[in-house]
């Protein structure tokens, strides 16, 4: 409280309570911000008049290629609201800049897709090249278990929805697949059903979309198109795989070939079998040969039961020496 002394000025300040130096310094200096936000708030606001007076002369190559240069080192889709925040260029200019870009960068003319993710646009691989992506990046692609992909298509198609509408589609509790998909940011909540025990609502998010490449809900196929997709799918499969090879009795009874073609078979294995007897006899042949001519030669004079000696010659003194067999010529 302050006292009528000190509003007429005879007791200081410093007296009655106030901190030192509180007199002297003025409240602008008190209150002004440091010099170093100063100094970057100024050179933000000179690069943000720059870039205003560089988009009033900027040519359509010069906007595509600073909208390119953007959205390829984004790491995630942009609005149009940031790219003009960032670039300063009219909203015309962006979106004409925006539809050349998904020309050049369209699905199968090069590496990168441009994809418009419901009025944001991202720079993402081509999908054809993702082997060669993931080999590099040495990372898996998020995989969903088919409890998780049904659970999500329910809440697709029939959104808001709620956890009970979910398992009574199902026919199996939903919890554990409704949490994971939650954690991944594929669901959210949207809020309570107005209905006794309020359950909670569940729809897609915005990383749905980007997941599955759709720029809204309404790029999501019919049932009419599911349809159409299966037998196309079908009349594919049927196309591409060869006919079976005949085989039982009632293909080879139906095969008007069958009687010529089994003839032609077993003259073929019997030809074969005839084959392989004559390469038996003549390798018994060769082995009875090789064995005549390294079996050693046996003594006549021998008595029975005595080891067979070969041929030679007795040394001069009479002792015994081993006797060697010349090589045959």
């Amino acid at each position: 409280m302050t006292t009528e002394a000190e509003r007429n000025g005879e007791i200081p300040r410093e007296a009655a309570g106030a901190p030192p130096g509180a007199a002297d310094t003025p409240p602008e200096a008190a209150e002004s911000p440091p010099a170093d936000e100063q100094e970057l708030h100024q050179t933000a606001q000179t690069d943000l008049s720059l870039l205003a007076e560089a988009a009033r002369f900027a040519t359509p190559e010069r906007v595509r290629a600073a909208v390119e240069a953007l959205l390829f080192a984004a790491d995630k889709p942009l609005d149009l609201a940031a790219l003009r925040d960032a670039t300063q260029f009219d909203e015309q200019n962006l979106k004409d800049a925006l539809a050349a870009l998904q020309q050049k960068h369209a699905p199968g003319s090069g590496g990168t897709v441009l994809l418009d993710l419901g009025g944001r646009w991202q720079l993402r691989t081509d999908p054809q090249l993702s082997a060669y992506v993931r080999r590099m990046l040495q990372v898996k692609p998020m995989r969903l278990t088919r409890a998780a992909l049904e659970t999500l298509a329910i809440v697709a198609y029939r959104q808001p929805v709620t956890r009970p509408e979910m398992e009574d589609l199902r026919g199996v509790d939903c919890g554990a697949v409704t949490k994971a998909l939650l954690e991944r940011k594929l669901i959210r909540i949207l809020g309570k059903k107005d209905e006794p025990g309020r359950p909670l609502l569940y729809g897609t998010t915005r990383e749905f979309l980007e997941l599955f490449n759709l720029r809204d809900l309404t790029q999501l196929p019919t049932l009419r198109e599911f349809q159409e997709l299966s037998e196309e799918s079908r009349k594919i499969v049927e196309e591409e795989t060869p006919a079976p090879p005949v085989a039982g009795l009632t293909d080879l009874a139906q095969d008007p070939q069958a009687a010529e073609k089994l003839a032609q078979h077993t003259a073929e294995s019997d030809a074969a079998l005839s084959q392989l007897e004559d390469a038996m006899d003549a390798a018994e042949e060769r082995s009875k040969a090789a064995a005549q001519v390294l079996a050693p030669p046996t003594d006549p004079n021998a008595p029975p039961g005595a080891p067979a000696s070969t041929t030679g010659e007795q040394p001069a003194d009479g002792e015994p020496q081993a006797a060697t067999r010349k090589p045959d010529q």
